[in-house]
C-alpha cells in the first residue's frame, strides 16, 4: 500500500495466548460461539463440566482476539467484549493477546473487514471446503496496514458513530414492523372463505442443482427460500444458474407474482410476498409456489398483507405437516382450505392503504440503513489507505 500505512504481519503485533480450564463435573461453565463476518460472540448457554467430551476448554479474556479455525473463510473472528470475559470455547477457537501497538476496538472493526476475511480465506487448508481450517500460525502471517494508536482511536470514533446511526435506524425499523403487524392483524369484519375459492391456481417451481450466490453478471438465477420473507421480497436472495433446460416459462418469476414458501421451519412455512424488482432470468424453485389470484374477487396486495397477519399465519401453520420438526410442508389441498376474510374490493383497498403507509416508512428506513452500511463498508479501507482522511469521514457521517 504505497499511500497507506505500512503493512505488518499480525504476528508482530499479537501473540497466541490460550488459557485452558479443566472440565470439572458439577461445575457450570458459560459457553460462547463466534459469529461469521466479524459480527461478535454469541452466548450458547450453560454447560456442566461432566456433560462434555472435552477434558478442558479455552477461556475467553476481555480484549483478546478469538477466531474459529473451522470454516475460517467465513470470517468468524472478533475481539472479546467485557460481558464475555470468562466464557469458555472448545479448542477449535484459539485466542490471541494484543500487543501495546493495537487498540482493541480498532481490531474489533478490522475483524469486520472483508479484506481480513479474504486474507483468512486465502490461507485455509484442507481438501473438503466445509472442513477447511485456518491455523493460528496462518492468521499471524496475515499482513495489514497498521496506523499509529492515535489514528486507530480516531478511526474507531468514526466507525462507532456510523454504527450508532445504523443501530438507531434498525431500532426504528423494528418498531415500525410491530406497527405493521398490528395493522395486518386488524382483519376486516366479514365472512371468511377458503382461499382456494379466490385463486385461479397454484404454480409449482422446479428442483435443480444451483451454483453459488447470484451476481449482477449472471444471466439466469433461481430464488432461494430466503427470498420470500414475512411479507417482504428479497430478489438478491438467489443462486446462479448455468443450465435452464429443465425450466419452462411457467417457472419464470415476474414482478407482481404472489409467492409463498411451501416448506420451511414451522415458524417460516407459508411466508408470502409480492415479487418486486425481479431481475430478468429469475426462476422459481420447488420450495416456493406462485399463487394465481382471481383479481375480480381479491387483490394480490390484500392477500400479501392478510396472509402475513398473526391469525392467518397460525391457520397456515395449522395445515402444515411433516416428520421433521425442523422442516414442515404445506400441500395445495390443505392450503386451499385455509379460510380468509374476503370483504368487498373497496374495503380491501382501504386495508391495503393503511398497511402500505407503514410499509413505505419501513422501506425508507431500510434504504437509509443500507446506504449507511455501504458507507461503512468503504470507510475502513479508505481510512487505512488514506484515500479518506479522518476529518473528512467525521464530516460525512
Amino acid at each position: 500500500m504505497s499511500n497507506g500505512y505500512p503493512l505488518r504481519p499480525l504476528g508482530s503485533l499479537m501473540r497466541l495466548d490460550i488459557q485452558r480450564t479443566p472440565m470439572v463435573p458439577a461445575t457450570t461453565y458459560r459457553l460462547a460461539g463466534v459469529l461469521n463476518a466479524g459480527q461478535g460472540l454469541v452466548a450458547k448457554g450453560e454447560l456442566d463440566g461432566g456433560d462434555t467430551e472435552y477434558a478442558a476448554m479455552n477461556v475467553l479474556r476481555v480484549d483478546q482476539v478469538v477466531m474459529r479455525k473451522l470454516t475460517a473463510w467465513e470470517g468468524p473472528i472478533t475481539v472479546v467484549p467485557a460481558e464475555f470475559d470468562g466464557f469458555v470455547v472448545s479448542n477449535e477457537f484459539p485466542t490471541f493477546t494484543l500487543g501495546p501497538e493495537l487498540v482493541p476496538d480498532w481490531i474489533r472493526h478490522v475483524c469486520r473487514s472483508p479484506r481480513l476475511w479474504a486474507e483468512m480465506k486465502n490461507r485455509v487448508s484442507g481438501t473438503v471446503q466445509r472442513r477447511k481450517r485456518l491455523n493460528p500460525e496462518q492468521l499471524l502471517q496475515i499482513e495489514l496496514p497498521i496506523p499509529p494508536r492515535e489514528v486507530q482511536t480516531g478511526i474507531v470514533q468514526v466507525l462507532d458513530s456510523v454504527d450508532d446511526q445504523i443501530a438507531a435506524l434498525n431500532t426504528e425499523s423494528e418498531a415500525l414492523e410491530r406497527i405493521l403487524q398490528s395493522l395486518r392483524s386488524d382483519l376486516p369484519e366479514t365472512d371468511h372463505q377458503p382461499i382456494g375459492d379466490v385463486l385461479l391456481g397454484i404454480d409449482s417451481g422446479k428442483s435443480v442443482q444451483a451454483g453459488g450466490e447470484a451476481s449482477a453478471e449472471d444471466e439466469f438465477r433461481i430464488l432461494k427460500l430466503s427470498a420470500v420473507q414475512h411479507g417482504w421480497f428479497k430478489p438478491s436472495e438467489a443462486k446462479a444458474l448455468t443450465e435452464t433446460d429443465a425450466f419452462s416459462t411457467s417457472h419464470v418469476v415476474r414482478n407482481g407474482d404472489l409467492l409463498i414458501t411451501r416448506a420451511n421451519t414451522p415458524e417460516r412455512v407459508g411466508f408470502v410476498a409480492v415479487a418486486k424488482d425481479v431481475p430478468d432470468g429469475t426462476f422459481m424453485p420447488d420450495l416456493i409456489w406462485r399463487l394465481r389470484v382471481d383479481e375480480s374477487r381479491v387483490s394480490t396486495d390484500y392477500l400479501e398483507h392478510v396472509l402475513s397477519s398473526f391469525e392467518l399465519r397460525t391457520r397456515i401453520s395449522g395445515v402444515s405437516g411433516g416428520t421433521s420438526k425442523s422442516m414442515v410442508k404445506i400441500n395445495k389441498r390443505g392450503f386451499g382450505t385455509v379460510r380468509v376474510p374476503i370483504p368487498s374490493l373497496p374495503e380491501q383497498g382501504e386495508y391495503v392503504r393503511r398497511c402500505e403507509v407503514v410499509v413505505g416508512m419501513i422501506t425508507a428506513t431500510r434504504t437509509e440503513e443500507a446506504r449507511l452500511r455501504e458507507v461503512r463498508a468503504g470507510l475502513l479501507s479508505g481510512l487505512l489507505d488514506r484515500t479518506i482522511k479522518i476529518e473528512s469521514a467525521e464530516l460525512g457521517v
